[in-house]
């Protein structure tokens, strides 16, 4: 059997956090491509069906919508526990879902500070624990967390101490939850992407002075895109990453190296 062939999902079964749209939705698509059945879990249940949907018809996989507020951990049992009566396993959890608020420090309420924690890190807790319980069951599994190249830099010039907060706790959650399962057959990895031109980013036109100045630092002089970040998470996600855990993926075009 070649590499390409050993890469592949065939059988195994996941979730994806805030998969409606955006990186979610991009590595949901890849993972069905290669084979694996997706849950996809938003908050925007709409959204997110109609990402299952179009999935579905262009993979040919078993794809479903859950509506999931990861910030709760009844809701994240109730969303594991619906995975587990469709598919019987988890094999795969892409912990994606997050947000960010840009405030001064000084200005920044606890209620601002509060909601880019509970989403970003305490999400990522509760959906990776939740799913690294039946992972632990079953002798096998592998949980891949989305920080961000935030989690290692402070970007400028937008102000938003919370969500680099929490995306570099994201980053030490990650390698603690490695070390933890490492010889119980889970592995935990993330990957930390650099600033990303989905939509909700491209189409807005307040964003476009960031964008420029970005780009202007930029080694590359550009946004990544989605699709550049399916490759590393279907790689984790399969057979042929047994030795990799604990590990921190920056794809960011070289912008945290100088």
């Amino acid at each position: 059997m070649g590499i390409l062939e050993k890469m592949r999902l065939d059988g195994k079964k996941g979730f994806v956090t805030g998969g409606a749209r955006g990186i979610g939705k991009c590595v949901a698509t890849a993972l069905a491509e290669a084979g694996c059945d997706i849950a996809i879990v938003d908050m925007d249940i709409a959204e997110a069906e109609k990402s299952a949907l179009a999935i579905r018809e262009a993979t040919g996989r078993d794809v479903f919508a859950i509506c999931c507020d990861v910030t709760n951990p009844e809701d994240v049992n109730a969303m594991v526990d619906a995975v587990l009566a469709r598919f019987s396993r988890i094999d795969v959890a892409f912990c994606n879902a997050g947000i960010c608020v840009n405030a001064p420090a000084e200005e920044m309420t606890f209620d601002q500070w509060k909601k880019v924690l509970d989403v970003n890190l305490t999400g990522v807790f509760l959906t990776a624990q939740a799913a690294g319980k039946v992972m632990l069951r079953q002798g096998k599994g592998s949980i891949i967390n989305t920080a961000s190249m935030s989690g290692h830099i402070v970007n400028v010039p937008q102000p938003q101490c919370a969500y680099n907060a929490s995306k570099a706790g994201v980053i030490q959650l990650t390698k603690s939850m490695a070390v933890e399962w490492a010889t119980r057959g889970v592995r935990v990895n993330c990957i930390s992407p650099g600033y990303i031109g989905t939509e909700l980013i491209t189409a807005r036109a307040d964003l476009v002075p960031l964008i420029e100045q970005w780009n202007s630092i930029a080694p590359m002089h550009r946004l990544g895109k989605p699709e550049e970040l399916q490759s590393i998470v279907v790689y984790l996600a399969g057979d042929t990453s047994s030795f990799t855990t604990g590990s921190d993926f920056v794809i960011d075009g070289a912008f945290t190296s100088f």
